[in-house]
């Protein structure tokens, strides 16, 4: 059995259920959000973000932490919303990131690229990035990786379906690059140890 199949199995069974029940009573409304209260929304949390600790690399590191967590929970409102396959290889966890999570999530697609000769390390490359609208940087937040959110949440759901990656943002157009570009490289696979 997959992992996924196990951790869909073992989790969402009960959301599933919650979920039908809360639609069916009117809790739950499948709306979106506009692109533009999104990127207002987390500009305000860089912005206060930056307020509270004023050291740059501390930022970055509470922007991917935030990322971490909304990942973690992320994969189970994904999972449950797209009818994508079980996943058989690390080509196929990047192509799903790249052509269902993304768009379902930030309104955007992106490329897959740079595999290395053993699948386990890629680029995610996006053309528009909806965070960076309305957004200049300061000279003096050079060093800030504006967008590291998005890939400290790709790095907290891989690591829910049981692949600890290291995520980083490699390329953005706040800086000068002419792409957004984030590197992913699988680390290790957290093997499961069920009671029996």
């Amino acid at each position: 059995m997959c992992i996924r199949d196990r951790y869909q199995r073992r989790v969402h069974g009960g959301i599933e259920q919650q979920s039908v029940k809360m639609k069916k009573s009117g809790l739950i409304k499948p709306e979106k959000i506009s692109c533009e209260l999104l990127t207002l929304t987390y500009g305000a949390i860089v912005s206060q973000i930056v307020q509270d600790y004023e050291n740059v690399h501390e930022v970055n590191q509470k922007l991917d932490e935030f990322g971490f967590n909304m990942g973690k929970r992320l994969i189970d409102e994904f999972l449950a919303k797209s009818a994508k396959e079980t996943c058989l290889n690390f080509r196929d966890v990047a192509e799903t990131i790249a052509k269902s999570a993304l768009p379902m999530f930030l309104g955007v697609p992106a490329d897959v690229t740079n595999f290395n000769e053993k699948d386990n390390s890629f680029s995610l490359e996006l053309k528009d990035n909806p965070l960076n609208d309305y957004v200049e940087l300061p000279e003096a937040l050079s060093g800030l990786n504006y967008s590291s959110i998005i890939a400290g949440a790709i790095r907290g759901a891989l690591e829910m379906l049981q692949y600890r990656a290291k995520v980083e943002v490699v390329k953005d157009t706040l800086k000068g690059d002419d792409k957004n570009e984030i590197r992913v490289e699988l680390k290790e696979i957290i093997s499961l140890k069920l009671d029996e």
